[in-house]
């Protein structure tokens, strides 16, 4: 996509944008850092995922090079000076990695190489994770003598459970993309080099979705997760009523009582 285009107006050159479809591309473009995020890339992103045209119905992340990513970039953590300025900056990651999760359109992430760190914990915050063969992940925070502060705490127990994500952190443990797959870092693993055309697809199918369930399945789903029973099924009643009301839904139901619609495994 040019640089002229509004939705990359001001983006850095660390990141590379593209539309295919109805899927925006997202590319981390620092192959020399192994993609180390950096405060460059992390708010290039925000405005990004801020800025999406009505076209695009899901957003893919990606590494360019060997790597997804190998972490926060951490010359820059080593320049923060007070515990004040370590906080403000824990919390930026926070509104950005909120805006992956509870954003305008479902995420992405395509994983190959290193998913490390800071890597692991915006991947953490896609809505689908596609990993390639060479993928591997791992948190070596506590071998630097820190702790997690992207919300890899919070998200990563939720798909892993708190035991392994304490393992990783005490030991360095590493998983490789088979185990991955198998502990729920990722939903789908594939042949090397096709996890761009893998999110391609299922981006595709994504988009041909109703607006609201996959509003719902964004923001609804995670705060019944989250919630007691009393309130997750009132939760689940009210977005249930909501979407079966709609338009789009009440034409999709009649073309499938219609028998125009295909049937599960056909």
């Amino acid at each position: 996509m040019s640089k002229s285009n509004h939705i990359a107006n001001e983006i850095p050159a660390s990141l590379k944008v593209e539309i295919k479809g109805s899927a925006l591309l997202i590319g981390l473009h620092r192959e020399k850092k192994r993609n180390a995020i950096n405060d460059e890339i992390i708010l290039g992103l925000e405005k990004l995922l801020n800025n999406i045209p009505a076209k695009v119905k899901c957003v893919i992340i990606y590494g360019e090079g060997k790597h997804f990513s190998a972490g926060v970039d951490l010359s820059e953590l080593k320049e923060q000076s007070d515990p004040l300025e370590g906080l403000l900056h824990s919390r930026m990651w926070h509104r950005i990695l909120d805006t992956v999760q509870f954003g305008k359109v479902p995420v992405i992430a395509v994983l190959h190489g290193a998913v490390v760190g800071g890597g692991l914990e915006l991947a953490s915050a896609a809505h689908i994770r596609v990993a390639e063969p060479s993928t591997f992940y791992a948190f070596p925070e506590g071998q630097r003598g820190i702790f997690v502060g992207g919300g890899g705490s919070v998200r990563v127990p939720k798909l892993i459970g708190a035991a392994r994500m304490t393992d990783m952190m005490l030991t360095g443990r590493v998983y490789n993309a088979e185990e991955g797959l198998r502990i729920g870092l990722s939903q789908y693993l594939v042949e090397e080099g096709g996890g761009l055309a893998k999110a391609l697809e299922l981006a595709e199918k994504i988009a041909s979705n109703a607006s609201m369930v996959n509003y719902a399945l964004m923001h609804i789903l995670p705060r019944i997760a989250d919630a007691s029973q009393e309130q997750a099924l009132m939760m689940e009643s009210l977005i249930a009523a909501l979407s079966k009301n709609t338009p789009e839904a009440q034409h999709r139901l009649q073309h499938f009582l219609d028998g125009k619609a295909k049937k599960v495994g056909e």
